[in-house]
């Protein structure tokens, strides 16, 4: 329909693009070896294939089973005693990589706005930390500080397009993050029954990984 083809620009197209999450999981790490603390500011990458498919990237850190338990986990899914034992390790990240709070309240709420007015603005997840208000923020508090604060969805060219917002990128924690967004943007998609295109991964902090300084 004209209306999921309304006019306008996306910008993206001067950032770096990625044919898969493979090939830009292989640029953050060559860009970043340096490791420790040295830090990229401001990268901004597009996913051209998003699919989950395409977006599963095995590491020796994360194998397909600990990737499979932490998007299930994240998007509130259930998971057995059994698997959090075996996959959940602190080196894959602990409460700053914990999204499930009202996860599925709020995959409803995009869906529904997207669904009443393909043209909104406001399709967004936001990912705060949930107990208290932005107002008690304490940076000690890693449970605070969540590496992805939103991800923004929205309609173009008839596909269901995303953007997410990241604080902090450790690139080895990577694989994690873009498989359960990928797996959320497969599921919305559905839902809405729209293909799914590209993935636009703004990240205002890039390190190697776990190491870096109070990240």
């Amino acid at each position: 329909p004209a209306i999921l083809r309304a006019a306008g620009r996306n910008l993206n197209t001067a950032f770096p693009r990625f044919r898969t999450a493979g090939d830009l999981y292989t640029h953050i790490r060559d860009i970043t070896k340096e490791g420790g603390d040295f830090t990229v500011r401001n990268f901004v990458g597009v996913i051209e294939d998003i699919s989950v498919q395409s977006s599963t990237v095995e590491t020796e850190l994360f194998p397909l089973g600990a990737l499979d338990f932490y998007t299930r986990k994240n998007m509130g899914w259930q998971y057995t005693q059994e698997e959090l034992d075996k996959w959940m390790l602190p080196t894959r990240g602990g409460d700053q990589g914990d999204y499930r709070d009202g996860m599925q309240e709020k995959i409803h709420n995009v869906i529904d706005c997207l669904r009443t007015e393909p043209r909104s603005k406001r399709a967004i997840i936001p990912i705060p930390f949930p107990s208290e208000g932005s107002k008690t923020v304490n940076w000690h508090d890693q449970g605070q500080t969540k590496c992805c604060r939103e991800l923004h969805l929205y309609i173009e060219d008839g596909q269901l397009k995303c953007t997410g917002i990241l604080r902090m990128q450790n690139a080895s924690i990577f694989p994690k993050n873009i498989h359960f967004f990928a797996t959320l943007l497969e599921h919305v998609g559905r839902e809405l029954k729209m293909p799914v295109g590209e993935y636009t991964h703004w990240i205002t902090n890039l390190c190697h990984d776990r190491s870096a300084i109070s990240c």
